[in-house]
């Protein structure tokens, strides 16, 4: 197969002209800049650095929390300070993060705000002086009550920690991209002024994509699924939680408090609540919880380490072969047209790139399947890349997120839905869900798609099809993503 003398653009260092080796050299996560990527700042790999600057940066952040805190004495805080303390954008910038639809999120709103300010001014009164601890951590907020929750977590560290952002970039910028690529931007909210309490903005010379500036951001913060302090693993290791108190005294109320809400015969969702109401009775045992992850911090780094290692493999080798694939192929990125036949035209494009143009080894990390669906939709959303058409993922229009809705005005929308063969609801979801979302979008179709890895989940998924007569429906397409029937002479 003929190669284009021009590769497809889908890295950083592709659109600015510089080597992969520089920005790994400077220490910086080599972004894609046609979708982010599900990668974000772990304000706990910050506190346990070896790096004195990065203390110093988790430092800074529960300072600035501190004053908060003590802001929160007045729960009735004038909207205007909520607005100014509190709210902040999201730091699209940095082309992190989960939407996968381009960059642009939702930010730090008015919810997130008054939610952390009810937890400083309710929860965690202590919140920067705690005795249990080593130190502080943000994470604490996100523990117990909604309206605070991971990806709320992550904006806030990237928004405390912007000015560190904004310099390690342009140092960047200034040794190795092309001044014409670069642009002086003005930031808003780039340092707190404790003196006049407001936060002030600053200037800097920036990479520059598409009229906004472009950040990096240093691979040994980042991880993936999880912070190292997380809700998950704080209900999971509940039960071990109050043995580690010292106090006898507070323990057996702790453990006499739990008991006393669960009924005779608990059901899970029974057993979470009771946990979630003792968390809230006796917020101490968060300390413990969190003294806990302290002292097992050395793992933090390793398996954050080891996920953004996997994540580089698999999204910035792996992944962006597929655009130059379709480049290659064919005339994939001006495919114009209404939305359901570009749509269902990239989704058949996207079909023969895995099945017969070498594609499926995109699927494959060390031999061995990954198989997510959120990876599936990394994959189609770079499919659209320099389309006309407006393509969100996971649009909520009233009855539960959809996985892409293509629209071109008001009146031409298309849903695409990916699953897995091997999910164990898929037979439901395909009865039920398409129907469901068309109906709260005005969507005239959805197109299904499919992705099975082994005969097994091709037989199943044939099955389901038969029994609910959708065999033969054209809006169902099955991709096979198989290594063991391919022809070896599949070029990739």
């Amino acid at each position: 197969m003929a190669h284009d003398a021009k590769q497809v653009d889908v890295l950083f260092s592709d659109f600015f002209g510089v080597s992969q080796k520089a920005v790994e050299r400077h220490g910086a996560f080599d972004i894609s800049l046609v979708a982010d990527l599900p990668l974000f700042v772990d304000p706990f790999l910050l506190f346990n650095s070896r790096k004195r600057q990065y203390r110093k940066l988790h430092d800074q952040m529960i300072d600035y929390l501190r004053f908060l805190r003590d802001k929160s004495a007045n729960q009735h805080l004038d909207p205007g300070l909520i607005r100014a303390w509190y709210v902040f954008p999201e730091v699209r910038q940095n082309w992190l993060g989960f939407t996968l639809t381009g960059n642009r999120g939702r930010g730090l709103g008015r919810k997130f705000a008054y939610a952390l300010h009810t937890n400083l001014g309710q929860l965690f009164l202590s919140f920067g002086d705690e005795e249990v601890t080593k130190g502080s951590h943000l994470e604490k907020l996100c523990l117990i009550r909604e309206g605070v929750g991971r990806d709320n977590i992550s904006d806030f560290t990237n928004n405390l920690i912007l000015e560190f952002l904004l310099e390690y970039s342009q140092d960047f910028a200034k040794r190795h991209i092309d001044r014409k690529l670069r642009k002086t931007f003005t930031v808003t909210k780039v340092r707190f002024n404790y003196e006049t309490e407001s936060w002030e903005p600053g200037t800097f010379d920036l990479p520059c994509f598409q009229g906004d500036y472009v950040l990096l951001t240093p691979r040994n913060v980042l991880t993936k699924d999880d912070t190292w302090i997380n809700k998950g693993d704080l209900i999971r290791d509940f039960d071990a939680i109050p043995d580690a108190i010292p106090n006898a005294e507070l323990r057996a109320q702790v453990n006499n408090y739990f008991r006393k809400l669960l009924p005779k015969r608990p059901k899970k969702e029974d057993i979470r609540s009771a946990k979630t109401s003792t968390l809230i009775r006796f917020p101490e045992l968060i300390d413990y919880f969190i003294k806990y992850k302290e002292e097992h911090g050395e793992r933090a780094e390793s398996l954050a380490s080891a996920k953004v290692e996997f994540s580089r493999a698999l999204y910035l080798q792996q992944f962006r072969q597929l655009p130059q694939l379709l480049k290659e192929s064919t005339r994939f990125y001006e495919t114009p047209g209404v939305t359901y036949e570009e749509a269902y035209q990239r989704v058949l494009f996207f079909k023969d790139v895995i099945e017969n143009k070498g594609g499926h080894r995109i699927f494959y990390v060390k031999g061995d399947p990954i198989e997510r669906e959120e990876d599936l939709h990394i994959l189609y959303r770079m499919t659209w890349f320099a389309s006309a058409s407006d393509v969100t993922r996971e649009a909520n229009d009233g009855r539960g997120p959809v996985d892409f809705k293509v629209s071109l005005g008001s009146k031409d929308k298309t849903l695409v839905e990916f699953k897995l063969a091997s999910n164990s609801q898929l037979k439901r979801n395909l009865k039920r869900q398409a129907s469901v979302y068309e109906k709260a979008s005005d969507a005239k179709e959805t197109i299904k798609v499919i992705v099975y890895f082994t005969a097994a989940e091709k037989k199943r998924v044939d099955a389901i099809l038969k029994e609910l007569k959708m065999a033969s429906d054209r809006n169902v397409v099955l991709v096979d993503a198989r290594k063991d029937n391919k022809s070896s002479g599949s070029k990739a």
